[in-house]
């Protein structure tokens, strides 16, 4: 008998979803940072066993849209209730409450298997532990309920042990040696986007789309080059930095990932351009593969 399925995982900004998702895959697939809205769209990571096929969703978190990009983010959520086979809901200790009633509603009124998972458990304690456990148990009666710490690995594999077992039986949907739907360009951009994420403030890191021009794959070496779009001319000056040593790190940070993740040398090109209020645009938001309404 073989299972295949879609678990997608939802939840509020930085609760954890994309170390879980990459703690299953054992790849780094989605960026982490601890800043929130990291993760920008819907991105799949494929786990292949001998009688399974895990599709595992990470989505972006659960956020109040101020602006179209934002809109276009909850859609890839939205999207993620229609396909399920498996819901997984992440919460945080301390955590209280889902930021978007409407969501939380479709969790608790969900048809499909939902699995709670409360995340972060190293950073409490048993008394506290016991609160949050009794908290969401009754917050969210139709859920399976995990402690687990996805950084430290605690009880993840008892979590993807269930998942599997909860899993219809069905032929795998994509080639077995798959890992993810994106193609390589997508992964350069998030590997450029996380090294902004954590190297700049404010606005800087929200006000940047990443977009991999050239992808040229060779047998000893990858040659990549890269456009960092900002909405305005003061942000291209603070991505470039002093004589280009800001643009110089992330490049250079970047590169290192990515030799990491495609087993082989990579040459990197950075350029910074300005593109005008790119996250109202539906235009621009279509050609980053955002806004698919």
């Amino acid at each position: 008998m073989h299972r295949a399925g879609f678990v997608n995982i939802i939840g509020n900004p930085n609760v954890g979803k994309s170390t879980l998702m990459n703690a299953f895959i054992g790849e780094k697939l989605s960026i982490i940072t601890s800043k929130a809205q990291t993760t920008r769209h819907r991105i799949l990571g494929i786990v292949n066993g001998e009688d399974f096929q895990v599709i595992l969703s990470d989505t972006p978190g659960i956020i109040k849209p101020a602006y179209e990009l934002q809109e276009s983010m909850m859609d890839f959520v939205k999207s993620a209730f229609e396909d399920a086979d498996v819901l997984i809901y992440m919460v945080e200790i301390g955590e209280k409450a889902l930021k978007d009633e409407s969501f939380f509603k479709k969790i608790t009124n969900s048809k499909i298997p939902v699995l709670l998972l409360l995340n972060k458990i190293d950073s409490s304690n048993q008394e506290q532990l016991e609160e949050q456990a009794e908290l969401w148990q009754q917050k969210v009666p139709n859920a399976e309920f995990y402690p687990i710490s996805a950084l430290n690995g605690f009880n993840v594999q008892n979590v993807f042990d269930r998942i599997v077992e909860l899993l219809p039986e069905s032929p795998a949907f994509y080639p077995k040696d798959q890992l993810t739907d994106k193609p390589e360009r997508f992964f350069v951009n998030e590997a450029i986007r996380e090294k902004i994420l954590l190297h700049y403030k404010k606005e800087i890191p929200y006000a940047v789309e990443v977009d991999t021009e050239e992808f040229f794959e060779e047998e000893k070496i990858i040659k990549i080059r890269s456009v960092i779009m900002v909405e305005r001319e003061t942000q291209k000056g603070i991505i470039i930095g002093h004589k280009g040593s800001a643009l110089k790190r992330v490049g250079m940070e970047a590169r290192k990932d990515l030799e990491q993740f495609f087993g082989k040398q990579v040459h990197i090109e950075l350029y910074v351009k300005v593109n005008k209020n790119w996250r109202s645009n539906q235009n621009q938001l279509k050609r980053f593969g955002y806004n698919q309404r």
